[in-house]
């Protein structure tokens, strides 16, 4: 999975490009949180590439999200599509996902 990145100010932009399943899930986690350690964890998911997540990649963000929240940060997501935000609603993982709808208003978020 391409995963591309757009540093705003003290905020990291991370656009993953195509579907996250379980195939990527691991790779995908293991470079987020690479991304995360020299980022002082201030990032922001853009989903706006992100056609769909399966089961796996779900459990990816979410144990991201948890490491962060851990330590005093929060994950947050945009430009998600209404699949996604209803799979989240409906496995209860909405609440560790800040949702915005585009990249500028989740950066602003961290102000």
């Amino acid at each position: 999975m391409e995963m591309l990145t757009q540093q705003r100010g003290a905020v990291l932009v991370v656009r993953p490009n195509g579907a996250l399943t379980a195939a990527e899930a691991d790779q995908f986690k293991s470079r987020l949180r690479e991304l995360i350690r020299d980022n002082l964890g201030r990032v922001v998911i853009d989903a706006s590439a992100l056609p769909y997540v399966d089961s796996r990649g779900l459990e990816s963000l979410a144990d991201v999200a948890q490491e962060l929240a851990q330590s005093g940060k929060g994950l947050k997501v945009c430009a998600a599509n209404d699949t996604i935000r209803q799979v989240l609603d409906l496995t209860g993982l909405a609440p560790q996902f800040e949702h915005f709808e585009d990249a500028n208003s989740a950066v602003r978020s961290f102000l």
